[in-house]
């Protein structure tokens, strides 16, 4: 305990004890009960002894944690509409276009684009919730195409009851995370508040021809998910004493990982149109781009990555309240097929905090756009397709045909099918190369099959590697690719090898430590359901 100064505690307390008011706080009376349960007097500018930050807890702290904490979208949506039109020629994007960020034209050769972002913790420990609060406010400059430069912190925090090494903590994290943005931290402003809030204004610059829109989704378009999705669903079940600690581990990771990898990628290739998805879930962020774009969506809910444990517990309704705001934004805006898991429907709504880009791209450049994120690491899944003009709909159904990247080459699979043959599956070209020698085609396309299959026996061949070495090599990259069919086929070749367990998870550790927290969750999975069914994954 620090010095106190008993003079000045008690001038203080008098004062407040003669008003009938604490000085401080003018809701409370003297002795309040901060004095009367911790023996500090707030107003006299006495703190709370240094704690152990292990043992804090800082989703205990908070009523909703993370995006979840934000205003429902619909009645922030109601006191927009309400506000006077902004007039300026410099505006290139603002209010009404309801992108991501701001763009505004300073001269011709110099565009800003900014954004702010502010919410309460998501995870406990101090220095994680500031990496992934900068994280999650980098990601708007990302959706957009831009280059984030500069950052100013806004912080609310319980300085008369907390220890202040929580906010060097989080403050600490965050700024480690705008090192590797190239983003500098130039200020901030800070102010008491009961519950702890962190944000961060962005600033960036941004090629105003290349600026990526989210209403600008063209029918056609495939959509492109760079996250899993289960943040909020989880961070609530934690915090009320069902939480699953892989899942979460992986969803803290998966937080802290910024966007900028994906954008890059966006950019690269170039896309249709483009948001992050946060607070609103997948289905209120993509319900914006279709609104604005005037199209219908078609959302494959089998096809919608998610974070361990997160669909178990929305089916033991374990369901946080954001996701009903969310579905109450979205409205009759959207529609489920007939057999449609429940669950997948309320994933959808679950509130991210520092999710993934949601890309919308044409149909002929989404193989180039899964070899470049494949390329820079990133995991991503193919959850839907723009199928016509309308309104601003989205269809949620079982499941379809999607692409999987392997490598810089795509292809598509039946291991999400249309309804009529839920069970089907199909290897990949690459798992099967003898079936390229044996494909009664003609023209030219048997001999592209042939020449390809070729090509696959040679590489699997004996060489300056031997095939042993080249199966776990395989092995690894059909994990990391998440291909379960592909597993399959090389689970059943290593067996015929002699390919011990042991050997086969080294391998897929390669993998994970390239790919992340998802190859791993990918691979956990699989091997539990090939357990299931009598194999020898998960002996």
């Amino acid at each position: 305990m620090p010095q106190i100064d008993l003079s000045k505690r008690r001038r203080i307390m008098q004062r407040s004890m003669k008003l009938g008011h604490c000085i401080c706080d003018p809701r409370r009376v003297c002795p309040c009960e901060i004095f009367t349960t911790q023996e500090i007097c707030p107003c006299a500018g006495e703190r709370p002894d240094p704690v152990a930050l292990e043992g804090i807890k800082l989703t205990e702290m908070v009523h909703n944690t993370g995006c979840a904490s934000k205003i429902a979208p619909s009645d922030l949506e109601k006191l927009i509409s309400h506000l006077p039109e902004v007039v300026d020629p410099a505006i290139v994007s603002g209010l009404p276009a309801g992108d991501d960020a701001g763009i505004y034209r300073l001269t011709d050769g110099v565009t800003l684009v900014q954004t702010v972002d502010v919410f309460t913790p998501c995870v406990d420990d101090p220095y994680m919730f500031g990496r992934i609060c900068a994280a999650n406010c980098l990601s708007d400059v990302y959706a957009m195409g831009g280059e984030p430069r500069t950052a100013l912190s806004i912080l609310g925090f319980p300085s008369e009851t907390q220890d202040g090494e929580i906010m060097h903590l989080m403050l600490k994290g965050a700024m480690e995370v705008f090192a590797e943005a190239n983003c500098s931290l130039i200020g901030g402003h800070s102010i008491k508040d009961e519950e702890i809030k962190l944000g961060f204004a962005i600033t960036g610059t941004i090629d105003e021809e290349k600026a990526v829109a989210l209403g600008t989704v063209r029918p056609g378009d495939m959509l492109v998910l760079t996250k899993p999705l289960g943040v909020g669903v989880l961070n609530f079940a934690r915090q009320i004493g069902r939480g699953n600690g892989v899942g979460l581990a992986a969803a803290e990771a998966s937080m802290a990982t910024l966007n900028k990898a994906a954008a890059e990628a966006m950019t690269e290739v170039g896309v249709s149109a483009c948001t992050d998805i946060t607070g609103f879930g997948l289905f209120g962020h993509l319900v914006s781009m279709v609104r604005r774009s005037g199209v219908t969506a078609h959302v494959y809910a089998d096809a919608l990555p998610a974070f361990e444990g997160a669909v178990e517990a929305l089916r033991e309704g374990v369901i946080p309240g954001a996701i009903e705001r969310n579905r109450e934004y979205v409205g009759d805006d959207i529609s489920v097929a007939e057999g449609v898991d429940e669950a997948l429907v309320e994933l959808g709504f679950d509130a991210q905090t520092s999710g993934g880009l949601l890309m919308s791209i044409d149909m002929q450049r989404q193989d180039r756009l899964l070899g470049a994120l494949a390329a820079r690491g990133v995991s991503s899944a193919t959850i839907g397709r723009i199928v016509e003009e309308s309104a601003g709909k989205i269809h949620v159904t079982s499941g379809e045909r999607k692409k999987v990247a392997i490598g810089n080459k795509t292809w598509e699979t039946d291991d999400m099918l249309d309804n009529e043959s839920s069970e089907k599956k199909t290897h990949l070209p690459e798992c099967c190369s003898d079936v390229f020698g044996k494909t009664e085609v003609t023209g030219t396309a048997s001999e592209s099959a042939k020449a390809f299959g070729e090509m696959i026996r040679a590489v699997g061949s004996q060489g300056a590697l031997d095939t042993r070495t080249k199966e776990l090599i395989s092995f690894a990259l059909v994990v990391m690719a998440r291909c379960k069919p592909c597993i399959e086929a090389h689970l059943a070749k290593a067996s015929k090898m002699g390919i011990t367990r042991d050997e086969l998870d080294e391998a897929v550790w390669l993998a994970v430590a390239m790919g992340g927290a998802p190859v791993w969750m990918f691979y956990k999975e699989t091997a539990t359901e090939d357990s299931a069914e009598g194999g020898k994954c998960c002996d």
